[in-house]
């Protein structure tokens, strides 16, 4: 039934009900709602009470005004339930002054939620139970009926021109929910039977309007279930501490309409409380102070590790003044890992503003918060390190590139090149350039297990041992066995590296080989290529290992390439490598270009046949070409 099908059946009923005489016409009620405890919207009536006549009510029969209350049943919305009370009641009694009073249980007091005839000053009372006419039917559960409000001491006159009333209790389950309450301004307006005719139907009104409270509540609970789950998710999504807070302020705001919001994050070295956010009347508050963690009521929220609610701080002796304004606060301790990390704090400028729902959520929303702010906070601290580690990875890089040899060596009748691409910011591989006189210089390619910062630590430890060695000019196999002891007085575990140390000598166009488990590198001439067959174990492993070292005669146009197994093992998206045939055929198409030329080739190649894919190791590749 639609609410327009409801209000005809009402009028209907009332139609055919025994029509008392009455005096100044159909009244249209205005509504308003000035309490956000209750809902619906209503504005107080501007018209006039008009002079009333008394009249005389004819008995009714008890079975038709039962049916009448069992229209009330047929709505759940609220508002709609107390129209049709105020036409239920006009029905029976030709009212001008009237008023629906519910009462609020945390505070215990009666609120206008719907009337007709009184005004604004009067709807926004608060009548504490006990108090008036309505407070004496609430606390005595009984109807009152005053025929001369003058001779009543605990009549409350907010209204002049009242001479009589009628108050009417509403009870659901033995429990005061409201009060019906009617004015006149005639004496002995009121009769016996209009009283016997609103108690009757006091009851089923009362549980009409205690059905669409709870409809009400129950669909408030289930929006506000809604709402606590979008926020819960998109708390996950957002790591920005400062965003998180600032979203935080704004989601909160649908379901608890505070007007003071701030986030207090636990400072464990000062122990102090320091504001990472706060929200005054909408605008962003910088608070400078700093709070102790043990006073005032987030003081108490911590040491109890539970909500605090006070609805009226002045009554606090507990509470210390931040905003000169507040007047209701809520103080919610922030747990992760059973340790408070900081406190959730609301207020608002009005007393008993924050409820039961409104503790409900921010308890429910409270372990949420602080997970996302610990994720927040860590993904802060991570990225901090990650920006040091960056620049000291950077600084790192530097140095190791610092190491490289600057310049190439320059000989009459050899050319030398050099190519090195790291798979990460710090590489493993190492190669060098080491002047022993104006004849001759050692060729030096080295590869260190393992990757990135350990990987270029040891490969620096490397290099500064065989540069301090280089100046007594040793051959390629003592260099090696030189080196390889050096780093077993210097053991480290797991650490080993590869390395193939050679001497050009330009008067004799000859090259001396030593290898130490490094790739063997590939020997060029008129179009043929061939492996030199060196091998060795590599330095750092065993102790007192001898090198085989043997002498290579070249010729002009000779080339011989050095590389490193991050080039034979590039890999390609199907996992394919690129191994030696391809690098030999690289070097066969350009075997009759310089050493830049040929080494840009094969590092070219390479780059084509991974198309893309993540280096896995760090490529080297030096080239000497015979002139």
């Amino acid at each position: 039934m639609t609410k327009e099908q409801a209000k005809e059946q009402d009028r209907t009923a009332a139609k055919n009900l025994p029509a008392p005489e009455r005096a100044g016409g159909p009244q249209t009620p205005e509504r308003r709602d000035t309490d956000p405890d209750f809902e619906g919207d209503y504005r107080p009536t501007s018209q006039a009470v008009a002079p009333q006549v008394q009249v005389r009510v004819e008995p009714l029969q008890t079975e038709f005004l039962v049916r009448l209350a069992d229209a009330l049943n047929t709505t759940l919305d609220l508002q709609t339930l107390l129209q049709r009370t105020a036409d239920l009641v006009r029905a029976v009694i030709d009212y001008r002054i009237f008023a629906i009073m519910l009462l609020n249980d945390r505070t215990n007091d009666l609120r206008m939620r719907f009337q007709i005839g009184h005004t604004p000053e009067a709807e926004r009372l608060r009548i504490r139970v006990g108090k008036g006419i309505v407070g004496q039917a609430a606390q005595t559960r009984e109807a009152v009926l005053v025929n001369d409000v003058s001779k009543a001491e605990n009549y409350i006159n907010v209204h002049p021109h009242v001479r009589s009333e009628l108050a009417v209790p509403l009870i659901v389950k033995n429990r005061v929910i409201g009060i019906i309450d009617i004015q006149s301004e005639q004496l002995n307006y009121f009769q016996p039977e209009h009283l016997h005719l609103l108690k009757l139907t006091a009851s089923r009104i009362g549980q009409a309007i205690e059905n669409a409270r709870l409809y009400t509540r129950v669909s408030r609970q289930a929006q506000t279930l809604q709402v606590l789950n979008e926020i819960s998710r998109e708390f996950t999504s957002i790591l920005d501490l400062e965003s998180l807070l600032e979203r935080i302020g704004t989601l909160l705001r649908r379901i608890i309409d505070y007007q003071m919001f701030s986030v207090w994050i636990v400072n464990e070295r000062e122990q102090v409380l320091e504001n990472r956010f706060a929200l005054r009347f909408g605008e962003r508050f910088y608070p400078s102070e700093k709070l102790p963690l043990d006073g005032g009521l987030v003081g108490v929220a911590i040491a109890e590790r539970r909500l605090i609610h006070i609805p009226d701080v002045r009554k606090d002796p507990r509470y210390r003044m931040f905003n000169p304004e507040t007047r209701s606060e809520m103080a919610m301790p922030l747990i992760y890992k059973g340790k408070v990390i900081g406190i959730l704090d609301i207020e608002h400028t009005r007393a008993h503003f924050f409820n039961e729902d409104h503790e409900r959520a921010l308890t429910t929303l409270a372990a949420q918060i602080a997970i996302s702010i610990e994720n927040a906070r860590l993904y802060q601290r991570v990225a901090q390190q990650e920006q040091r580690l960056e620049s000291d990875l950077a600084m790192a890089r530097e140095v190791q590139l610092r190491l490289l040899p600057p310049f190439k060596p320059k000989h009459t009748r050899a050319e030398f090149a050099a190519r090195f691409l790291p798979a990460r910011t710090l590489g493993g591989d190492l190669y060098d350039f080491v002047p022993y006189d104006a004849n001759r210089t050692a060729i030096v390619l080295g590869d260190v297990s393992g990757k990135a910062a350990p990987a270029a630590l040891y490969a620096a430890l490397v290099s500064g041992i065989m540069r301090s060695e280089a100046t007594a000019h040793l051959s390629p196999s003592e260099m090696l066995k030189t080196l390889n002891d050096s780093l077993q007085e210097r053991r480290v575990d797991s650490q080993y590296v590869t390395m193939l140390y050679s001497v050009w000598n330009d008067e004799n166009q000859t090259l001396q080989i030593s290898n130490a488990g490094s790739v063997q590198p590939l020997f060029c001439r008129e179009g043929e290529v061939e492996t030199i067959q060196a091998e060795g174990f590599p330095l750092g492993m065993f102790p007192s290992v001898k090198y085989e070292e043997f002498t290579l005669s070249t010729q002009p146009g000779d080339s011989l390439i050095f590389f490193s197994d991050g080039i034979a093992d590039a890999q390609n998206a199907e996992g394919d490598m690129f191994g030696n045939e391809r690098l030999t055929a690289v070097v066969k198409k350009h075997q009759h270009k310089s050493a830049s030329k040929i080494a840009e080739a094969i590092f070219n190649e390479v780059g084509k046949f991974q198309k893309g894919v993540e280096r896995f190791d760090d490529e080297t590749v030096v080239v000497l070409r015979v002139l």
